[in-house]
Formats: C-alpha cells, sequence, structure tokens
C-alpha cells in the first residue's frame, strides 16, 4: 500500500501533461524503453486501454506515478493480453507507489478477464524487475539484441504475470 499521504486514481486527460512528463524522465534515465520521446498525449491515449489506467497522487494532487495496458493483438485468441508500462517520479520512488499501481492494474485486468499481463524491462533495470517479481510476474524469456538504443544493441527480459483467478 502506498504511503498515506497519496491516492491511487483512474487516469484522466487533466493528468496528461504529468504522465506525459513522468513518461519522458524514465526515457531521458535510459533504462525504461526504447522510445527516445513521450508521444502526444492523442497517441498515448489511442494506444491504451481506458479501463484499465491509474496514476498515483500525493499530496496536492500531483501525479507520483502511473500504470497502463495496450492490447497486444486485435485476434479475438488473444483478447485477454495485455501488455503493460508503469513508470514512477524519481519523487515517488521508494513510497509503494509502483506496488499500489501494479496491484491496482492486476485487480482491474482480473475483474475483467484478462488473464497474461506481459511486458519487456531491460535486465540493467533491477528495480523495475524486483518489483515485478514481488508482484508475481516471472522472467520467461530474453530477447537478445531485439533493437538498437541510441546506436547500442539491447536485450529485453520478456516478463509475465499469469492470473490465477482467470482461466
Amino acid at each position: 500500500m502506498p504511503h498515506p499521504a497519496v491516492t491511487l486514481a483512474p487516469m484522466e486527460p487533466g493528468h496528461a501533461r504529468e504522465v506525459l512528463a513522468i513518461y519522458q524522465a524514465g526515457i531521458d534515465e535510459g533504462n525504461a524503453t526504447f522510445e527516445t520521446a513521450a508521444p502526444s498525449w492523442g497517441a498515448f491515449d489511442a494506444a491504451r486501454l481506458p479501463a484499465h489506467r491509474y496514476v498515483v497522487l500525493g499530496p496536492g494532487g500531483a501525479v507520483l506515478g502511473w500504470v497502463a495496458v495496450s492490447a497486444v493483438s486485435v485476434r479475438a485468441a488473444y483478447a485477454g493480453v495485455v501488455e503493460h508500462s508503469v513508470y514512477v517520479h524519481p519523487d515517488g520512488r521508494g513510497r509503494g507507489v509502483a506496488r499500489a499501481l501494479l496491484d491496482a492494474l492486476i485487480a482491474s485486468t482480473e475483474a475483467a478477464g484478462i488473464w497474461t499481463i506481459q511486458s519487456g524491462v531491460f535486465p540493467e533495470n533491477a528495480a523495475s524487475l524486483a518489483l515485478h517479481a514481488g508482484a508475481g510476474f516471472r522472467v520467461i524469456g530474453t530477447r537478445e539484441r531485439v533493437a538498437r538504443h541510441h546506436g547500442t544493441w539491447r536485450d529485453v527480459l520478456l516478463i509475465e504475470r499469469r492470473s490465477p483467478a482467470v482461466s
């Protein structure tokens, strides 16, 4: 559970500026994504399922972190599989923000009948890997040299959480 001075809430368009700034901060740190710039709010919004987006708000309503999912495929067979992203503002780290976001995401996706949440994580992102392991995710494989990041080939660990509640 996050620190008592923070609140979990559904992500709304009014959070756009802060959500995208947190995304850009993660991009700038270099171990969160292959992206080099945060998208526009329109592109972000169109790519993520509205029912499974959350923010953690700190005192005064500042966004400290966010989580959202995208469908992995339009094919009916994959209707229960999503790919997620979770990002936390540097000021929100170590306060249970990421775990609260993941817990909310797991609850909402299970309630919707989603059986698998997956993501790709750089092996160097030890904090993300530990967070996800604690939330029931497991590494299912390494995509070696899957893409270039600022001119350097990078590996990505494919992680997933299979819901024990959805069959």
